[in-house]
């Protein structure tokens, strides 16, 4: 019986089968090296891929230009059309436009989306009646056309999905269909030029900042939620709503001779006066950090202009009334004086003199005290009744002091 030799492992036992070895570590380093080739090699392509897309933008910029400004032209809505409507009114957009911003949202779609999809929700709604129960379901078929036409494959709902953010309220097929009647309705006209499609290339002119562009956006959203930017060109309200972004953030505006410093004034004053009451769920999505906060800090923008305008419109304070009394000339006893009110009142004798007080008692009467030359007084003195027991003291009191001079 021939026997079978197992053959022996390279290695000893190990309980976790993994096997440490020298040549682990140069393996390692030839697989880190050439990863950080490829690496060098997708920075090397990109840096070529932008160098050209700038010497191609910069020969075909003006026909780019033309044709933008010729495809906005042609997918404007009528706001007018619009208003014929007889079930849906504007009062139920902020709702529907909500619901778009949190799906676009969660689905992490490009910005030029949602403006595209609000887009085809309002061509659409100007060339057919849609009722009530239906406008939800025309904003989704919207935004699942605006999303396979420029958004990345991966991202793209599904109808499962839409199905359920609507919470069953429609089939599977009613969304297909609805998607075809939008596109057989435009015409298969999709390629609508949006905001941010005229916003990045005023953005282009100077160096790229990423706050301006995120609060450029947020405005140009808030536009979308009111009727009187439905017909306005997206060129016009890309240009005023950066115009309007720096402003807030107190960036230096674009130079005249610039594309993006044609702005028109009365968009951004009409875009301004929006920015008091933003929808909360748009306020929500733009409080994130990553996108710059930009609702925040339209918030403390606001609070600083109400406070400027509050004190503006209170009335100012009056200065502190400094009162300085006039040098009054010294008393002379011997000078004429301004009469005075004699507080007194009935106190006073005759001669308008008044009582002397009592004389007082002290050191002044004392034995060595030297009366001194006083001036002759101004009123004549007082006289003195004539009272037997005060006459009998004054004669004692001489009579003392002339005896005994030495007891005074």
């Amino acid at each position: 019986m021939a026997y079978h030799q197992q053959p022996q492992p390279r290695y000893g036992h190990c309980d976790s089968y993994w096997v440490e070895s020298h040549d682990d570590g140069v393996y390692a380093m030839r697989a880190e090296a050439r990863e950080r080739q490829r690496a060098i090699a997708r920075m090397q392509q990109r840096a070529l891929a932008e160098e050209l897309s700038r010497l191609t933008a910069d020969e075909y910029q003006e026909d780019i230009m033309q044709h933008m400004i010729h495809m906005e032209s042609q997918t404007i809505p009528d706001v007018n059309s619009i208003d014929i409507q007889t079930e849906i009114q504007w009062f139920m957009r902020p709702y529907l436009l909500d619901f778009l911003v949190e799906a676009h949202a969660a689905f992490q779609l490009l910005p030029e989306t949602l403006f595209l999809a609000v887009n085809l929700l309002d061509r659409y709604c100007s060339r057919r009646v849609v009722y009530k129960r239906h406008y939800q379901l025309v904003g989704c078929a919207a935004l699942l056309i605006a999303a396979k036409y420029g958004d990345k494959k991966d991202r793209v709902p599904t109808v499962r999905e839409l199905k359920s953010m609507c919470c069953s309220l429609y089939d599977d097929e009613m969304f297909t269909q609805m998607e075809w009647h939008v596109l057989q309705t435009l015409n298969w006209v999709i390629g609508h030029t949006t905001v941010d499609a005229f916003l990045q290339i005023a953005l282009s002119e100077a160096p790229y900042d990423a706050e301006v562009e995120h609060m450029t956006l947020y405005i140009a959203e808030i536009a979308l939620f009111h009727k009187e930017f439905v017909s306005t060109r997206p060129s016009v309200l890309a240009r005023s709503a950066l115009a309007l972004a720096r402003c807030v953030l107190s960036r230096p505006q674009a130079r005249t001779t610039d594309w993006a410093g044609a702005y028109d004034a009365q968009t951004v004053i009409g875009l301004s006066n929006h920015l008091y009451q933003p929808s909360l769920v748009l306020s929500r999505k733009y409080a994130s950090m990553h996108l710059s906060n930009v609702s925040g800090t339209v918030d403390e923008f606001l609070a600083r202009q109400a406070q400027m305008a509050r004190r503006a419109a209170a009335p100012p304070t009056p200065p502190p009334t400094v009162t300085v009394d006039e040098a009054k000339p010294a008393s002379d006893a011997y000078g004429p004086q301004t009469p005075q009110k004699n507080p007194y009142g009935a106190a006073m004798v005759q001669h308008g003199c008044m009582t002397p007080p009592i004389t007082p008692e002290g050191d002044h009467f004392g034995q060595g005290y030297v009366v001194k030359s006083q001036p002759m007084p101004a009123y004549p003195t007082t006289p003195t009744p004539d009272h037997p027991a005060n006459m009998q003291q004054q004669a004692q009191y001489y009579h003392n002091s002339y005896l005994h001079p030495q007891h005074m």
